[in-house]
């Protein structure tokens, strides 16, 4: 090594105790690296975000250190992962600048050619199919697998478009085709690439980050199918080397025949059709996609989503339906800010949600639920905010305002709650349960409020948290109502949510 080397036992020795933060560099210093990481899947880590010219792998030391080849590229790479930590082989990795500028060796062979990694990524990014061909023995880490992609989104908080996957995995190259649909209850897609070199960088890069902070999981797989028919370009499916097909009606596509179905997935975000990476102002794969914390402290939104966040629920049952009832059950799928039960017509209610996509998401999972005898109906208004009423006006607290509620789920945009968003179901999830309450006192609490208890069980050694099943999906609704944030005493209070699992 020359003088240039990194000292690789100094930085060791710092990252022990508390590390000073270097000024931006070129060369990034990646730490806690599984022993089985290659080092093309190290270099796939800087792949959205510029061309990377060296690598140096310090095998047994868990550490690498990774040139980019501008300071702005290692810059907008230092920034993205910083609050989206990175995860090799389901390992959380750590990345900083170096105190070096370069990375330089002194064996002149070595110092004309970057790492086989490096050359197989470089090649990737410049299309070289030669290149990438000639060195497929020598990276040993190239693809045995199609261009299909598998592609399963967890915690779907806010939607997720035909439109925004495009953006993103048109980042790692030409995306040929996608289909969405909805199975085992999880929004999934399958996205074909033009190589499979660009599908596996993709799900390199990818798998296990956010869309949007906190939600939106991507989790990625290789898919059996070798190649994709798609039968109609609609929102649901696109050829995009296809323009003369039909839009359809969506329902199936050729070859996987799988039925669509994602309960009414809000308009995408306003990217353009077909754009391409370009579009992206910032380098990074889901950077520009991330959401934004709103002028309004306490919730989240993402800029430039058409529609309305107050939402009229009619067919309500007069003689049950309360405002604080709505605020709960509303309150399960977004912050609830106002309810209004209209003075003359008991049976309709407006809820104002904390922004247009909370919205949309409580219509998803909401409209058509059961409520109190009746089949609620759940739509956008005409209304863009709910009006308090005037001081002197007859209102007979019909309406309220929740806007600084404490019982507000998703207040951190970094909440669990992101991540446990599921439809009305009979089992439901408890949580924040005293060590003094027994499973007799839970079963007889549910019961008071008129539930079926068919089956009950912790989920922890230390019973904070679990799963009780009631005797229906509407009883677990009117019981998720009465009982969250029910106080046990000492400022203790129950935490209910729908569960996705079953006892």
């Amino acid at each position: 090594m020359s003088n240039s080397t990194p000292a690789t036992d100094h930085e060791k020795k710092k990252s022990k105790g508390k590390r000073l933060p270097c000024s931006p560099s070129r060369v990034l210093h990646i730490r806690q690296i599984p022993d089985d990481v290659t080092g093309a899947e190290v270099v796939s880590l800087g792949l959205p975000f510029g061309k990377v010219t060296n690598l140096l792998m310090l095998r047994g030391k868990g550490q690498a250190f990774l040139e980019m080849a501008s300071i702005d590229a290692a810059v907008s790479m230092v920034n993205y992962y910083a609050p989206a930590t990175p995860h090799l082989h389901h390992q959380p990795v750590y990345i900083q600048y170096s105190k070096y500028k370069e990375l330089r060796t002194d064996n002149q062979h070595n110092q004309a050619r970057p790492q086989p990694a490096v050359q197989c990524v470089n090649a990737v990014q410049h299309r070289n199919r030669d290149i990438t061909s000639a060195l497929a023995a020598e990276c040993g880490a190239l693809p045995r697998h199609g261009s299909v992609l598998r592609i399963v989104v967890e915690n779907v908080f806010y939607p997720v478009t035909l439109d925004i996957l495009y953006q993103i995995f048109s980042k790692f190259g030409f995306v040929l085709r996608i289909i969405m649909f909805h199975k085992n209850n999880q929004f999934q897609s399958l996205l074909q690439y033009s190589d499979a070199m660009n599908a596996y960088y993709a799900k390199m890069s990818l798998d296990g980050h956010c869309i949007y902070t906190g939600c939106c999981t991507l989790r990625i797989e290789f898919s059996k199918l070798a190649n994709l028919t798609v039968k109609y370009n609609n929102d649901k499916s696109r050829d995009f080397t296809r323009i003369d097909l039909p839009f359809g009606d969506g329902q199936r596509t050729v070859e996987t025949s799988i039925p669509f179905g994602p309960p009414g997935f809000a308009p995408a975000l306003g990217f353009p059709q077909g754009a391409g990476p370009s579009v992206l102002p910032v380098p990074g794969a889901l950077g520009p996609l991330m959401v934004t914390t709103s002028a309004a402290p306490g919730h989240m939104t993402i800029p430039d989503i058409p529609g309305n966040s107050v939402l009229l629920v009619s067919n309500l049952n007069p003689e049950a339906i309360t405002p604080y009832g709505l605020f709960i059950l509303f309150g399960v799928y977004g912050d609830v800010h106002r309810v209004k039960i209209m003075f003359k017509k008991r049976g309709i209610a407006l809820v104002q949600m904390a922004d247009a996509t909370q919205a949309q998401l409580a219509i998803n999972y909401l409209n058509g639920q059961r409520l109190y005898g009746r089949v609620m109906h759940a739509t956008l208004s005409k209304y863009q905010t709910i009006q308090l009423p005037r001081e002197g006006q007859e209102d007979k607290g019909l309406t309220k305002d929740y806007s600084n509620s404490p019982l507000h789920r998703f207040k951190n945009p970094c909440s669990k709650n992101f991540q446990n968003i599921f439809p009305p179901s009979a089992t439901l999830h408890l949580s924040n349960i005293p060590s003094s309450v027994t499973v007799d006192d839970l079963k007889n609490l549910f019961t008071s409020k008129g539930s079926t208890v068919k089956g009950f069980k912790f989920l922890q050694k230390d019973c904070k948290m679990a799963l009780i099943q009631l005797g229906s999906v509407e009883e677990a609704v009117h019981a998720l109502i009465e009982l969250h944030n029910h106080d046990f005493g000492e400022n203790q209070h129950l935490r209910v949510s729908f569960s996705k699992s079953s006892i």
